[in-house]
């Protein structure tokens, strides 16, 4: 893990003063960590019976889609209001810094899906609890969730009491 770590890079007062930016874009840029990373998050539920992987937008876009290539499923991203064309369902929530929605095609996913959520960073848990509330207005089942980073003093681990949680990273 700690060549996953020496590719986390501190952006100190983003997105405002006091917040420390875990920034993984280094980590992106170099193929071998990224491989390393994709590998490790997926390697806990090699063998679930997991049937779709999940992301929220935007960087669990990156990491959600390459876990769901390696697995072999499909992807659904869980997008910021506007942004989906067809028939959605909608979840408002608070972060550590503002407020933000996210959205779900009405079809996306069906009752006997098995979803694994792949984020970059558990903070808060605000984004992650919320999309938990999207996957299971369809009536989804949320089987895990993944991140690259989670910032243990923040607990966002508490708001997601009921769920399985995989970080590769703790701060």
């Amino acid at each position: 893990m700690q060549r996953l770590e020496d590719k986390i890079r501190d952006i100190p007062d983003f997105p405002k003063p006091g917040i420390i930016f875990k920034d993984i874009t280094p980590l992106l840029k170099d193929p071998v960590a990224l491989r390393l990373a994709v590998k490790e998050l997926t390697k806990p539920f090699l063998n679930r019976e997991i049937t779709v992987v999940a992301g929220m937008e935007a960087r669990g876009f990156i990491f959600g889609s390459l876990v769901a290539w390696e697995m072999g499923l499909p992807f659904i991203p869980l997008r910021k209001p506007g942004k989906l064309p067809y028939d959605k369902k909608t979840v408002s929530y608070d972060l550590e810094y503002g407020s933000a929605s996210l959205e779900i095609h009405s079809d996306a996913l069906t009752k006997s899906d098995r979803v694994l959520l792949v984020d970059d960073l558990l903070a808060t848990g605000g984004t992650a609890q919320a999309s938990c509330q999207l996957v299971e207005k369809l009536g989804a089942n949320v089987e895990a969730l993944a991140f690259i980073v989670e910032l243990d003093f923040l607990h966002g681990k508490d708001k997601l009491s009921t769920y399985e949680i995989h970080s590769l990273l703790h701060y």
